[in-house]
């Protein structure tokens, strides 16, 4: 620790001290105009490279941009997502017959019409047309297959309507 002390009191230790802190900040001087002089070489050089635009700044535009797209890709795909899961339950296949209900009135103005989604689940509707009145009945259908007794009209409907993929219409003579 003395040594020390008297190293502080030598007049040729504290003037090499100076010298170096002097040196040093030159350096720090140089390297802060050098770091410079480098920023403004490379913000040149980016301008250049953006045809006069700041590429630096377009890359940034461009991030956020593509940020923004696959932020609207995952609602969009939820959305599909959920419409593809509604759609199952939608009618997606039709059958239709049309027949002569009643001997006394011509033309095929009565008809069996199956509504099914994609698994099979609906309803037929039944239009029975006669001279005097007309009724529709309704009977539902779960899996393809209906609790209540079915003419033979509205076991075709179903059958046309559970193997295709669209409307189907077929006339009975």
């Amino acid at each position: 620790m003395e040594n020390f002390a008297e190293l502080l009191e030598n007049q040729d230790f504290l003037r090499v001290m100076v010298i170096t802190n002097f040196i040093l900040i030159i350096l720090v001087v140089v390297n802060i105009i050098h770091a410079v002089y480098i920023n403004r070489k490379y913000i040149n050089f980016m301008k250049k490279l953006g045809n006069g635009n700041n590429i630096d700044e377009m890359l940034k535009k461009y991030l956020a941009d593509v940020r923004e797209i696959k932020k609207d890709n995952s609602e969009i795909k939820a959305y599909y997502t959920q419409l593809d899961n509604n759609i199952d339950s939608c009618i997606q296949k039709i059958g239709l017959v049309r027949y002569n209900a009643f001997k006394d009135v011509g033309s095929d103005l009565s008809f069996a019409i199956a509504l099914l989604d994609r698994n099979d689940n609906g309803v037929i509707l039944n239009g029975l047309y006669g001279s005097e009145s007309s009724n529709i009945f309704a009977k539902p259908i779960k899996n393809g297959v209906s609790k209540y007794q079915l003419s033979e009209e509205e076991k075709e409907a179903l059958e046309i309507a559970e193997q295709s993929k669209n409307f189907i219409a077929k006339h009975r003579k």
